[in-house]
């Protein structure tokens, strides 16, 4: 068995995990990438559509070029990168922590760490998830893998597609799909409103004539040996209209139903995880429930761009310094989510530190407002043009708004949206 030591590992070598290393490595400390897969960039070597780095590099980019620019900052600032390696264990010792990892070329290794970064990203959930009825037939993909099979691989999943949810790798596959040759017959959404970005639904759906059935389900799947046709049912106040019921022949089934935090690794660490997001709960720093352990990027709370998740990766890669530097925070003051709000992270704030915070509205409106409130009395408001759950909604605290407002260790700030 092998033995390393490093200051901080960071587990996941996506945008976020990499952006966190190298902020790191900018701090003097010496840090290595833990990656499963054998090379960096995660989901983002497979995502070949325009739309990444217009916040963090300040042009358009495709996914593996957006990759590309971190991957270039990694090696330029001596981060190591340990590929095809997988972490089995994170437990403590009495210089830190241990990570116990596999991998197929180095056999196992132990590394003692001072600390952890979790940067695994997240999952798609799939058909059993979701408890579609019907038979089990070849030709249902969850709409992830298709793009893998698509972009990576060099296979067509089908020619006759439908999608079921219109989260936006469903959408973005929509029109992947069509330009392949396939003819998508349908977006199925069970929410009256559409579940990924505004741009993704008039770019991916609208451009194409692809239409969208908001309010309806996919009720039964049919097919014997490769999918034949699938049952779509529409929603009367949530309750299934049997009688409206109808059937579109397709060959091939994508699932667009959602992302799920990848936190099995922090839940065998001890740490507590939030009934909201399914990620860790964090505090000012981003450190977990568990000493030493942080988390950011799409394991923390799953981000609508990964420019999100590497800006506040690059935040939580120096809060990792600072906590070696045996800097922590004097106060931390708590932050809850008000009217219409799903969750705000981190959940609480450093009074003494600017920050960035992220939530989710529980509304589709347009001509929103974002208020902030310290025991009744508002203190900040921000106009939101629209807002929907599924886009990120961001607000920064800047230096002149904590100077001026009264905090205390018992004071909650609440957010909420009107």
């Amino acid at each position: 068995m092998q033995e390393k030591q490093y200051d901080i590992a960071v587990i996941g070598g996506g945008a976020a995990g990499m952006a966190a290393a190298v902020e790191v490595r900018r701090h003097g400390y010496s840090c290595v990438i833990l990656e499963r897969e054998n090379q960096l960039g995660g989901i983002l070597m497979q995502c070949i559509h325009n739309g990444f780095g217009l916040q963090e590099f300040k042009q358009e980019l495709t996914g593996p070029e957006f990759a590309e620019e971190f991957i270039e900052q990694v090696r330029h600032c001596g981060v190591e990168v340990l590929l095809d390696t997988t972490v089995a264990s994170i437990e403590d010792s009495e210089n830190g922590k241990q990570l116990y990892c596999y991998s197929q070329h180095h056999g196992i290794t132990r590394l003692t760490v001072r600390a952890v970064i979790l940067a695994m990203g997240c999952r798609e959930r799939n058909r059993g998830n979701i408890h579609t009825p019907g038979t089990r037939p070849a030709g249902v993909y969850t709409a992830g893998l298709a793009q893998r099979l698509v972009n990576v691989e060099g296979y067509i999943p089908g020619k006759d597609v439908v999608i079921v949810g219109s989260g936006d790798i469903g959408l973005i596959m929509a029109r992947r799909m069509t330009w392949v040759g396939a003819r998508v017959h349908a977006v199925v959404e069970i929410q009256p409103y559409p579940s990924g970005l505004t741009r993704n639904i008039v770019q991916c759906l609208n451009d194409f004539d692809i239409p969208l059935y908001l309010s309806h389900v996919v009720s039964r799947i049919l097919g014997k040996d490769r999918l034949e046709m699938v049952e779509i049912t529409p929603l009367k106040d949530g309750i299934p209209d049997h009688d409206s019921t109808f059937h579109i022949a397709c060959d091939t089934l994508l699932l667009s139903v959602g992302l799920v935090p990848e936190n099995e690794l922090a839940q065998a660490a001890g740490i507590e995880l939030s009934a909201q997001t399914n990620g860790a709960l964090v505090d000012s720093t981003m450190m977990t429930s568990v000493a030493g352990i942080f988390s950011c990027g799409n394991v923390l709370h799953v981000h609508d761009l990964a420019d999100y998740a590497a800006e506040e990766a690059r935040r939580t890669g120096a809060y990792a310094a600072a906590w070696l530097q045996n800097r922590p925070p004097r106060q931390q003051v708590a932050i809850r989510a008000g009217a219409n709000v799903r969750y705000v992270s981190p959940p609480k704030m450093n009074p003494e530190q600017p920050d960035k915070l992220y939530l989710r509205a529980l509304i589709v409106k347009n001509n929103a407002q974002l208020t902030m409130k310290l025991d009744n009395l508002t203190v900040k408001q921000k106009k939101l043009p629209h807002v929907q759950p599924s886009e990120m909604v961001s607000v920064t605290l800047t230096q002149r708004d904590l100077e001026k407002w009264q905090l205390s260790a018992n004071t909650v700030l609440e957010v909420s949206i009107q």
